[in-house]
């Protein structure tokens, strides 16, 4: 087993782990030392020198079976499980998200390796959802414990007609080419360490049996303790690093600041399971297939 070091960041979110060469398969006691200082961090920051994608492919692998790169955005050519996250390709994801809550079992966590950098800017921000669930008051705790949510990739951006090009409507073509929609528990409860998280974000757009500005308000509500400044991680990226971080309990963002630099990242992702309340119900699918996306993790 290597020698893991683990620096926490901040009190509620991440921590940098040295002593790991990612770059070499890991042995099973890394892997599960590494499981466990995920669960307790939600996001982990590693060196990754020397690092390509068929590698960031095999850490990954470390956690379970890997994703297709997304259910409808193309992959880096030649690696099907690799999604490019690229300025050059269009907008920044600036708005707050779990990757792919749109379908049935979203990923169960994810790993973004940095290539190219800005010279400032392009942070990523990362917000731990099981500390905006234990900062409600009691009384807003006991309300999102009964809601769930419509999670859908077909929603209405707020983006001015203006303000989009043709190259971005055609990215947004094919974001929706495929329309998904899924109903999840606000309240999710973490498979290995029984914790509650708000699992809501961008694609979570109607609370069932409300209208959708009532559901606007109460998402924009919770949302708000999601975001507090004391449940981020702030992550200012250097060349060579991967960042692995628990998509059943986390959101992120990424910062458009840069002034439109070049930075590139790439992502891959871990097969999950399907999400469960606190009575134990699961979430189900309304509307679109992913099994060409991901397999159900065990």
């Amino acid at each position: 087993m290597a020698d893991i070091q683990i620096r926490k960041v901040t009190a509620n979110i991440g921590a940098q782990i040295s002593g790991v060469d990612i770059t070499k398969p890991l042995d099973e006691e890394t892997a599960a030392a590494l499981r466990e200082a995920l669960n307790a961090h939600k996001a982990l920051v590693f060196d990754a020198e020397g690092l390509d994608d068929e590698g960031q492919q095999a850490f990954a692998r470390s956690f379970g079976d890997v994703t297709t790169a997304h259910p409808t955005v193309a992959a880096v050519d030649g690696a099907p499980n690799v999604l490019p996250v690229d300025s050059e390709r269009g907008r920044a994801a600036n708005h707050w998200h779990t990757d792919v809550t749109f379908v049935l079992n979203p990923p169960q966590a994810s790993t973004l390796r940095s290539l190219t950098i800005p010279p400032y800017g392009g942070e990523t921000l990362i917000a731990s959802s099981a500390a905006a669930y234990r900062d409600l008051p009691e009384s807003l705790r006991r309300l999102a414990d009964t809601l769930w949510a419509e999670h859908t990739n077909d929603y209405d951006y707020a983006v001015p007609e203006e303000e989009i090009d043709e190259e971005q409507a055609a990215q947004r073509a094919q974001f929706t080419s495929i329309k998904y929609r899924t109903v999840h528990p606000v309240v999710r409860v973490h498979p290995l360490t029984g914790e509650r998280g708000l699992f809501i974000g961008g694609f979570a757009q109607r609370i069932v049996g409300l209208s959708p500005g009532e559901s606007r308000k109460i998402l924009d509500l919770l949302q708000a303790y999601v975001t507090r400044p004391e449940n981020l991680l702030r992550h200012r990226w250097s060349e060579n690093q991967l960042v692995l971080f628990d998509n059943r309990i986390t959101q992120h963002y990424a910062v458009d600041n840069y002034d439109g630099l070049p930075r590139r990242l790439h992502r891959v992702t871990v097969a999950g399971d399907v999400p469960v309340g606190i009575e134990g119900k699961e979430s189900y699918s309304i509307q679109g297939d992913a099994s060409h996306y991901t397999t159900v993790a065990a």
